[in-house]
């Protein structure tokens, strides 16, 4: 989506409906600083003002996704090729979160392995040894559950037997036996075991 476009179709629909920013910020109880960053192209309207925002500006979501009024003729058309640029940007940005997910693992686990390597091989008291790996495992433990959750949210599980795509709870990824980032799950369509594979799209 080209937030500089609809920043300046949101900007031309508040003038016509002869809003200031400060009055539009007051309709949708926020900040007429967040009127000013949509209409500069800075940051998106959240989705939950994106209706309250449409019925004030007295134009459809479409429009406004697309940065333009839209022809009766051409809804269709352009609602497809919003739904396609939106697919798009989402498996882009599941692609971009897995690759953090994997930076994320390399990193905890070179930090974990560093801390205990130094209090194998360094001369040193054990209570000091002691110390040492706990501020290894810290981060790890903590970049792990945080790498986990990327993986949950980031694309989706596709059930081997059914093919159905989830989005499965935390839990549940957190608990499951997995090779790679293939976990093993109940599919929540047809209740089979198996692994389950990650996919983007």
């Amino acid at each position: 989506m080209d937030q500089i476009k609809i920043g300046k179709f949101i900007a031309e629909c508040r003038k016509k409906n002869n809003l200031t920013q400060m009055q539009l910020a007051e309709k949708l109880n926020i900040t007429d600083r967040a009127i000013s960053k949509w209409e500069n192209g800075k940051a998106m309207p959240d989705s939950s003002i994106m209706l309250d925002l449409c019925n004030e500006l007295k134009i459809s979501v479409n429009e406004l996704l697309s940065g333009e009024m839209i022809e009766m003729k051409e809804y269709n058309k352009k609602t497809e090729e919003l739904l396609l640029k939106m697919t798009q940007e989402k498996e882009n940005n599941d692609k971009e979160l897995l690759n953090m997910e994997i930076f994320i693992g390399i990193l905890v686990s070179i930090i974990l392995i560093s801390c205990v390597f130094v209090a194998s091989f360094v001369n040193m008291p054990n209570w000091l040894k002691i110390g040492l790996i706990i501020i290894g495992l810290i981060p790890f433990i903590i970049g792990v559950a945080y790498a986990i959750k990327i993986e949950q949210v980031a694309g989706y599980y596709e059930c081997q037997n059914c093919h159905y795509k989830y989005v499965p709870k935390y839990k549940d990824v957190l608990l499951a036996l997995h090779i790679g980032r293939n976990r093993k799950m109940k599919c929540p369509k047809c209740g089979n075991i198996n692994y389950h594979k990650k996919v983007i799209n």
